[in-house]
Formats: structure tokens, sequence, C-alpha cells
């Protein structure tokens, strides 16, 4: 255990940070204070998505959505269209969710209570903690992953990270260290052992040297840094084939396409696809198991064609070959068995609509073909 107190931990996170942060879009102030608003926005897409990324994305919403009430009064297939590409759709829809139940009971201001904050959706505790310490000043902890893994280390934890036990101690610590902190100064603290930890106290090759808290971090001292944190042991991850269709109307390229909506309240919720689905051990091939799918989601019957593209994609928990064809619609009225809407489109209005990155995929393929034979667009 590091034998330095916690307030002087706390005083040399906020000195370092002061002098070593990023300058990122979303740290800038507003009449001299953090705009609640922006803090919320940028930890949501914080989550799980590398900084790099975020920037480009956080400077469109905020020019897009400025304000609370600008993101409550959007249409949840704009707010899906910003966030196209961003992944983890929840997030979008939890920000729109969120920000309509802010406008109603709150007047359109963020609250700064944290049973009223942990109420709204896809905001929790390290949330709460992000939003209350850097946009309010208040002593409230977070835990995510930078964080963990300097506290892991500063601390020399030698249990699994994410055991049960292990994170009420990193809670309890994470706590003692924004509360110890100089006052004023709980979000310039917390926003430090972020820092730190994505940049310094990296999980690969930390640059021990240059940190902080070198002195006193026990496991640098063991030499044991490169083994902390104790991550659980990871699980193979599953592999499917996939099917999807362009299908057409009638002659491919010259005739309209369709386009399912998938249920709001599933994996990708709300975005539009080419539809399809995963080949199962009963089908005969992929042609087969798109001919199901269709017939099961849609209650059409179609012809299925050549292969148009094959993508393959990682998510979360488990990995895609989607294998797209050509299709063409034989019989019957597309209806919603298994999607939310469908509709019949123009190639050139697929950009319209909030696609998934795989079926942004399709779309490229799609073009590149059209131009391929030199077909004018639609």
């Amino acid at each position: 255990m590091s034998s330095l107190p916690h307030a002087q931990i706390s005083a040399r996170l906020v000195d370092w940070h002061a002098q070593h942060q990023r300058l990122l879009p979303w740290r800038e102030a507003r009449a001299g204070h953090r705009d609640p608003y922006a803090v919320w926005v940028s930890e949501i897409m914080l989550q799980q998505t590398r900084v790099e990324t975020v920037i480009d994305y956080f400077n469109h919403w905020m020019t897009r959505f400025p304000d609370v009430e600008a993101l409550a009064a959007a249409d949840l297939q704009t707010v899906l269209k910003a966030w196209e590409g961003l992944g983890y759709y929840a997030r979008a829809r939890n920000l729109h969710k969120a920000a309509q139940q802010i406008v109603t009971h709150h007047g359109g201001q963020l609250p700064a209570d944290r049973s009223a904050l942990l109420a709204l959706p896809g905001i929790g505790e390290y949330t709460v903690g992000a939003i209350l310490s850097i946009a309010f000043n208040q002593p409230e902890p977070i835990l995510d992953g930078n964080v963990k893994r300097v506290l892991a280390r500063l601390f020399d934890i030698d249990q699994p990270i994410n055991e049960p036990t292990t994170l009420r101690k990193l809670w309890e610590m994470a706590r003692s260290v924004v509360e110890s902190a100089p006052t004023g100064m709980a979000g310039d603290c917390n926003e430090g052992l972020m820092e730190l930890g994505a940049t310094v106290c990296t999980p690969q090759n930390p640059r021990c040297l240059i940190c902080p808290l070198l002195d006193v971090c026990a496991a640098a001292r063991s030499g044991k840094q490169a083994e902390r944190p104790i991550l659980p042991r990871r699980k193979q991850t599953p592999h499917y084939d996939v099917a999807a269709g362009v299908i057409w109307a009638g002659e491919p390229f010259r005739s309209k396409l369709l386009l399912a909506q998938r249920p709001s309240d599933g994996m990708l919720g709300g975005l539009w696809e080419f539809p399809g689905g995963k080949l199962e051990p009963h089908d005969a091939d992929l042609p087969a198991c798109l001919r199901r799918e269709i017939a099961e989601e849609l209650v059409i019957e179609i012809e299925v064609h050549d292969l148009l593209t094959t993508i393959r994609h990682a998510y979360t928990h488990f990995r895609i070959t989607l294998h797209t064809f050509h299709a063409r619609h034989i019989a019957g009225e597309p209806q919603t068995l298994g999607c939310q809407a469908w509709r019949w489109v123009e190639m050139t209005e697929l950009s319209a609509f909030p696609l998934p990155v795989t079926d942004q995929k399709i779309a490229a393929a799609l073009n590149e073909a059209r131009l391929s034979l030199q077909l004018p667009s639609q």
C-alpha cells in the first residue's frame, strides 16, 4: 500500500494535470465554468471509445445539438444519424431519452444531485461521479478502466480487478483520493487520475519514469507494474456467419431496394439495415439462410442472386462474417414480424438513414458495383 497520505496524492494529481492535460473540446470552460451538458455528452461518448475517435463526433454533436433542449426536441433518427459509426447505440438512445426527461422534470438543466442523475437513462455510478465532480466540483469518485489500472498499481492490488470485493475496494480508494483533493479541485483530481491512466500509466509499457506518483507506487516499487491489474481470463470469442440481402424490387440498380429498421430495444436498436440473419445448422447454405430469414422477419419471398461483398466485423462479445447477396423480391408484401419498420428506397437515399458500420460498408460496395457497371446514379 502507498504510504503517502491521500491528500498529497490528490495534490500531485491536480498539479500534474494542470501542466500535462490534453487540450480537448469538452474541457473548454464557458464563463469560467465547465458546461454540465458537454461533460455529460463527452463522458457518454468516451465509454469504450478512444479519445481520438470521439473528438470529431463531439464537435459535430455540439454543433447539431448545442444544449439539452435541442437534443430533446430532435427526432431519434436524427440523433442516431449523428451517432452513426460511434457504436454502442444504446448510448445515443439513452442520451435522447434522458434529455427529454431533463427538459420535462428539471427545467432543461442537468441536475447536480446524485439520486436525480442516477434516475436518468444511461447514467450509472461512473458517469454520475464524472458529472458531479467535473461539472459541479463535488467530491464524488469515478472508476473507469484507466482509474482502475492506476489504483491497482498504486496500491498493488493482487486480486482480479473485476471481482466484487476488489471493485468495492477500488471505489473506496477512489473516494478517499477525491475527497482529499484541494478545495474546489475534485474535478481536476478525477481528470488527473483518468489522464494519468490514459497517457502515462498505460496498459502496456507504462511510462513510470515520468509518473508524478512513481515514488509512492507500490507495484513499481516491487517491480510488478506490468503484472497489475490482474485481469479476468478472457473467454473465447464466438464467431457467426451471417447472410444479408440487397433486395431489389425489380432489376438491380434500376429499381428500389428494401431496408429494415431494427427493433428499438435491441442491439443496434433503431438503425436501418439490409435485412438478413445468422446462419443456422439446419440451413443448407447461405442463400437458403437468407431466404429463411427474410421469410421469417418480413414474410416475403426472394430470389437470391450473386454475392456482392463479404465483410468481417468484431463486436464486443462476438465476431461475424457478413455475406451480402443481391436478391430480387418475388412475392408478398413486407411485414414487421422481425423488424420495427421497412421501406423501399432509392440507392441515393441510403445516406439519409442511420446505418450500422457493416451496412455502411455494404452501401459503399453497392456504389462501387454501380460505378463499375457505368450505371448512372438514380
